[in-house]
């Protein structure tokens, strides 16, 4: 017999096979699913889920038998781990394989800033060029690049940086003894001495709106926020304002509150370049992070602690 197993949300085609091929799957997203679902609750022994779907607590508790939380993606913000913890429910991420994408594309976002990429393509299709002038952009070479939470990501974007000729500087709510930037003692100070703040913190309750009206004054008219973390934690009340009212110059945003259903205001704000959560989505990453679920499940079933379990 094989283990049932509760898929959450789609996954790519080939990995979907191979769990079917091991596993007796049940598809939540799947409403002619429903009533065999109901029935199958009390021996599902796995979930496999997305990062930014996560599973509430109200389905764990529908399913006593309940071992492993196979988690498509890094983020845990969907998940009560103490709850799963208190289930003695391993919750493993694909931590360290969409790394470099995530850390490239927030170097994209904040060059497509700087320079103006988005405005440029606008310009360029409107038929605009020898006919208006378009304005200069900003070099990076020389800015102060401030990263809000250095973990792998945040410490990959900072080695691409400077590669761009940029000084890096950092906030994390842990000590950090690692690298030789610069440690900033809270965001506040870490946004005053920052041209360009890019925000890669793990969403918490704790870090629910860390980047406030506060911060964004920190950063100050010149100032450019790069988010490829969780909309969560930024106050886009505050950044909306922020960014129509000049007291900061741009933002590069690949991720909202409650996406993808985002707040129209920001298709309208100045100098803000906008993405539909992008930060793993390449075809080589999307296929590396379906590995390591299928690797953590199949460690599971083995007996083992699945290797990228979260602590």
């Amino acid at each position: 017999m094989k283990p049932d197993l509760l898929l959450v949300e789609p996954m790519m085609e080939f990995i979907e096979e191979r769990l079917d091929a091991n596993y007796t799957v049940h598809r939540l997203y799947d409403e002619s699913q429903k009533e065999s679902l109901e029935a199958a609750l009390p021996k599902i022994r796995a979930v496999a889920t997305g990062g930014g779907t996560g599973i509430s607590n109200e389905w764990i508790d529908k399913m006593p038998s309940l071992g492993v939380i196979a988690v498509n993606g890094v983020g845990t913000d969907r998940i009560d781990l103490a709850h799963a913890r208190s289930r003695n429910i391993d919750v493993a991420t694909t931590l360290g394989v969409l790394t470099d994408d995530v850390a490239d594309l927030g170097i994209a976002l904040m060059l497509g800033v700087l320079r103006q990429v988005a405005s440029g393509d606008a310009y360029m299709r409107a038929g605009k060029w020898g006919k208006e002038a378009f304005p200069l952009g900003t070099s990076p070479k020389g800015k102060r690049l401030g990263i809000l939470g250095l973990g792998q990501i945040g410490k990959a974007v900072g080695r691409r940086a400077e590669v761009f000729g940029m000084d890096v500087r950092f906030w994390n709510r842990s000590p950090i003894t690692d690298t030789s930037w610069k440690s900033c003692a809270s965001p506040v100070e870490l946004a005053e001495d920052s041209d360009i703040l890019c925000v890669i913190v793990a969403a918490t309750a704790q870090t629910q709106n860390i980047v406030n009206a506060d911060v964004l004054k920190a950063l100050g008219p010149k100032g450019v926020l790069i988010n490829i973390a969780r909309g969560s934690v930024v106050d886009e009340d505050a950044l909306l304002a922020a960014l129509n009212d000049g007291t900061i110059a741009g933002a590069g945003l690949d991720v909202f509150v409650n996406e993808p259903n985002i707040r129209p205001e920001f298709y309208s704000a100045p100098n803000t370049l906008l993405l539909p959560h992008q930060g793993s989505a390449t075809m080589e990453t999307r296929i590396a992070m379906g590995e390591l679920v299928l690797s953590n499940l199949e460690a599971h079933f083995a007996g083992k602690k699945p290797p990228t379990t979260v602590n």
